[in-house]
């Protein structure tokens, strides 16, 4: 088995480029977004973290059987602002 990642890349008028990486990025809200397989057809999809963030994911697929996933999320615990406010079905938050 290779690390070797097979990409389509596809332009706004249906170009489209195929390549393939052992890692690529993609870079979302000033984040880069990496992908990259971690071994036994595990796709690794996390953000490199940078020096005083204060939380973090990565989100590990493993393919189990046909049409299956699984999904595994690990995640650094966020900084809560507001101790005081609970999230219940009057809350407002989106």
């Amino acid at each position: 088995m290779t690390d070797a990642l097979q990409l389509i890349l596809e332009d706004t008028d249906g170009t489209q480029l195929e390549t393939s990486c052992t890692r690529f990025a993609v870079v979302w809200q000033g984040k880069e977004i990496w992908i990259q397989q971690v071994g036994n057809g595990q796709l690794m999809i996390g953000v490199d973290v940078d020096e005083g963030d204060s939380e973090y994911a990565n989100l590990l697929l493993r393919p189990l059987a046909t049409n299956l996933v699984s999904l595994e999320l690990e995640m650094e615990p966020a900084d809560q602002g507001d101790d005081d406010h609970v999230h219940g079905p009057d809350c407002q938050h989106d």
